[in-house]
């Protein structure tokens, strides 16, 4: 692999987000630039992520299309925990309810399996995280291993701005590559590398079901987007999950705990603060294991309904448990289906 200095002049980011001095209209996303760069041998003039739009719309991507539409059915993935937050995977279709803007829906689709994912590991290459980058890229390799072996998996690394350091694969090799990139400087605009990581997933993931992965020491210091921007970029109807790992001291606790807590909770994962960085290893673990035992859950979106956003709520019943509790997104931006590309047809 090559040194350091001679990686960080290749790696070069796109240009950032455009600074948003309003938030974005309801249904509209955030900003429409990333801040990934473009693979090595991108063709010049190649066009670059867009955020997900509104609408149908066919754009060119190489040598092929792809093509967005409205869809009629929203699918949601879902984590059931007992009173003493031990997964539950025993559950048939009939103890949920959903609910969308609080009226029930008629469930459509119902799975529980070991799906494959499109997985983004982001994580803090800022220069307080250079004494940690060892033991969470350690973490994260472990976080793949303990995973569905056929998931595809891409790394961000950032700081001031995001790098694209390995695009989707299974390799561990290749994602052990990605994350040793490591230039620790800068500031940290978390918001940004959310929003440019979930950009990557709705344009290039070829797996419906979708995860980010988010490690960081710190707080956003540097995006030009705001928190309330980030997380509406990610409440599309095939939007991802996202897990968030807070290594943080006292002072991070009460600058960056609520936008983990924000950013997992709103998109149905879940906000981790290990009390030191050897609690970082079994908590990727611990969260493999969550992705693994989810359910799929469909219903049928009423077309008759404004653009604007839908709340969520999904309740589970069963003989034998006192009391469930169902992660899984707060709402959704309707418009939004994954993007194909003719090329895979």
């Amino acid at each position: 692999m090559p040194s350091n200095k001679s990686t960080e002049a290749a790696r070069a980011p796109a240009p950032a987000p455009a600074p948003a001095t309003n938030p974005p209209a309801a249904n509209t996303p955030a900003t429409t630039a990333t801040n990934t760069r473009p693979q090595p041998g991108a063709p010049a003039g190649a066009p670059r992520a867009t955020a997900p739009g509104t609408g149908s719309d066919i754009q060119q991507e190489g040598s092929g299309f792809r093509l967005r539409k409205n869809v009629e059915e929203v699918v949601l993935h879902a984590t059931v925990v007992d009173d003493k937050q031990r997964l539950v995977t025993n559950l048939d279709k009939a103890a949920f309810t959903v609910m969308e803007d609080g009226q029930p829906q008629v469930i459509t689709q119902f799975r529980h399996e070991d799906v494959p994912v499109a997985v983004g590991i982001v994580i803090d290459n800022s220069g307080s995280m250079r004494l940690k980058r060892s033991a969470v890229n350690t973490a994260a390799l472990n976080f793949v291993r303990s995973s569905n072996p056929q998931d595809e998996v891409f790394i961000v690394n950032f700081d001031t701005d995001a790098y694209l350091d390995a695009d989707f694969t299974s390799s561990i090799p290749k994602l052990q590559e990605g994350l040793e990139k490591i230039v620790a400087k800068g500031g940290t605009a978390l918001y940004d590398a959310v929003f440019a990581a979930a950009t990557h997933l709705e344009k290039k993931a070829k797996l419906e079901k979708r995860v980010l992965l988010l490690v960081t020491d710190g707080w956003d210091n540097a995006s030009t987007l705001s928190l309330e921007q980030a997380v509406q970029s990610v409440q599309t109807e095939n939007a991802p999950t996202i897990y968030t790992v807070g290594i943080l001291d006292e002072e991070g606790k009460k600058k960056g705990k609520r936008a983990l807590k924000e950013l997992a909770e709103q998109t149905g994962g879940v906000a981790f603060f290990p009390r030191d960085l050897t609690e970082v290893d079994s908590i990727t673990r611990a969260i493999a294991r969550d992705i693994r035992n989810q359910y799929i859950i469909g219903y049928k979106k009423d077309p008759t309904k404004s653009t604007g956003y839908r709340t969520v709520k999904v309740l589970a019943r069963a003989n034998g448990y006192k009391s469930l509790q169902v992660r899984t997104r707060s709402g959704y931006f309707p418009g939004q289906e994954q993007a194909k590309n003719s090329q895979d047809k």
